[in-house]
């Protein structure tokens, strides 16, 4: 175990005003919401880009790929550059790199080019959403974390779920290209708010940049993203992927190694000696597991099984971001008074109840059972994530606050293409071969890989059951309430 690290100083300039204040949680969710859109959105369009650009659609696979592998290099290095360069001017390149990579790839004539410019557009997206959410840590005090965390976290929740019909809606009415074109506006409006009102946090003194532990884990972690993109595929045989992942852990427990022998490696595995960081983020983890393959599975059950068209599927899918906004109401108080720990098992219990009653959707299921199973979720899913979300910085010292986010990045980042990959090995095992024009065999494999995913995510309960009543309270605040309340 890593020896306690000296407490750094953080500095700022200028103090965030009120007014900055109320508008740095919009451009995080902002930047968040650009980040998460496009790890999906060109899913749909991946047979009209792959015509366009005269090549086949299974090598539309690198495109997609590449922009999940280079999310998965550079999430590391986030907070090193967050103390080094300071927050402002981090975020900042991070929304101009991906501003011009969106830029690039709607102008590539070529799938290399492409290629190139979708990894641009990660390493621009690796750095938003850990340094977003250090900046957020840095500015609110942690007992304003939930409500921030929980504002922020919806559009993450439903940008991967929109990402599909989107892509869907703008190769059919418009072109491929506006699917990147997209972001600029956005990106452009971002900016200029940055660098009005984000503030600008950095370390006075900063440790060298652990560049050995840089190729060891982020070779270690893009190979492991790239086999889970392909895992299933039949261009790669089983000796081909096991090799890769023999590969991919040889690095990562190298890396392991490296970082116990220094005082400064680039994740700071020491912090999972804290419950509370433990727990956040190995249940954020497990948990996702079962999410993860949720904006997988939907729209198969929805437009294969039950014959809807992809608007109509998209449609059954928005009652998720109502339900997502309507806790945020409760979101706080149901802390307070319950505490992370009633919190957390008892709503992962739930989540996975809910995954299971997906798989009871047929096609005499009526319209509004659906819409309403598709709102609890939503609800469920946005308490859970903002309850890990905020659990990570719980007892989190402010001088570490940097090195847990990147590893709460890093780690949520995996369990996506996990949680992705999941889904598709649990349909590819139930669903048998040419089923997609077997609507009915379709739809008892999805069935029965709900229920597998569901089952998974009641057993990642056990993660949580290792916090004490009390951790938690310098966020949920649950003393104070209970001083207020002492029969509640």
């Amino acid at each position: 175990m890593n020896a306690p690290t000296s407490p750094k100083t953080t500095a700022q300039s200028p103090a965030p005003s009120d007014a900055s204040k109320r508008l740095l949680p919009w451009l995080v969710a902002v930047a968040f919401f650009m980040e998460s859109l496009d790890t999906t959105i060109l899913n749909t369009a991946v047979p009209a880009v792959s015509e366009a650009l005269h090549v086949a659609p299974l090598s539309m696979k690198a495109v997609l790929a590449s922009y999940t592998l280079s999310l998965a290099v550079f999430i590391p290095i986030s907070g090193w550059m967050a103390d080094r360069y300071g927050t402002r001017r981090v975020f900042s390149s991070a929304i101009g790199l991906f501003t011009l990579g969106s830029l690039l790839c709607g102008l590539s004539g070529n799938i290399h080019l492409l290629v190139a410019f979708r990894i641009l557009q990660g390493m621009g997206g690796a750095l938003m959403v850990p340094v977003g959410r250090l900046t957020l840590v840095r500015t609110f005090p942690k007992s304003d974390l939930i409500r921030i965390m929980s504002f922020v976290s919806i559009p993450a929740l439903i940008a991967p779920m929109l990402g599909p019909i989107a892509g869907g809606l703008i190769v059919v009415y418009f072109h491929w290209r506006v699917i990147f074109f997209l972001n600029i506006p956005i990106g452009i409006v971002g900016l200029i708010m940055v660098y009005l009102h984000l503030p600008n946090y950095f370390e006075e003194e900063t440790h060298p940049l652990d560049i050995v532990g840089l190729i060891l884990f982020g070779s270690g972690i893009a190979l492991l993203s790239y086999v889970l993109e392909v895992f299933g595929e039949h261009t790669l045989s089983g000796r081909e992927i096991t090799g890769m992942l023999c590969i991919s852990f040889a690095l990562l427990t190298g890396y392991w190694l490296h970082a116990k022998s220094l005082e400064f490696p680039l994740l700071q595995l020491r912090l999972f000696s804290i419950r509370t960081f433990r727990a956040a983020v190995n249940g954020s983890f497990f948990t996702r597991l079962g999410i993860g393959g949720v904006p997988f599975l939907l729209p198969l059950l929805y437009q294969t099984g039950l014959g809807f068209t992809p608007i109509q599927s998209g449609l059954l899918i928005m009652p998720q971001a109502i339900g997502a906004m309507s806790i945020k109401a409760v979101l706080r108080r149901l802390l307070g008074l319950v505490g992370y720990r009633g919190v957390l098992i008892s709503n992962t219990l739930i989540i996975g109840v809910l995954l299971a009653l997906f798989s009871t959707i047929n096609q005499r299921t009526p319209v509004w059972l659906i819409v309403l199973l598709a709102f609890l979720y939503g609800g469920f899913t946005s308490l859970q994530y903002t309850s890990m979300n905020t659990l990570v910085y719980a007892d989190i010292a402010e001088y570490d606050s940097s090195s847990a986010s990147s590893i709460a990045s890093t780690m949520q980042q995996m369990s996506i293409s996990f949680g992705v990959a999941t889904a598709g090995l649990t349909t590819a095992f139930f669903v048998p071969n040419g089923a997609s024009h077997m609507p009915a065999e379709m739809m008892h494999g999805i069935h029965l890989a709900f229920r597998c995913l569901g089952g998974l995510t009641i057993a990642s309960t056990l993660v949580f059951t290792s916090l004490k009543s009390g951790d938690g309270d310098a966020v949920s605040q649950q003393r104070i309430l209970r001083q207020h309340h002492p029969d509640g």
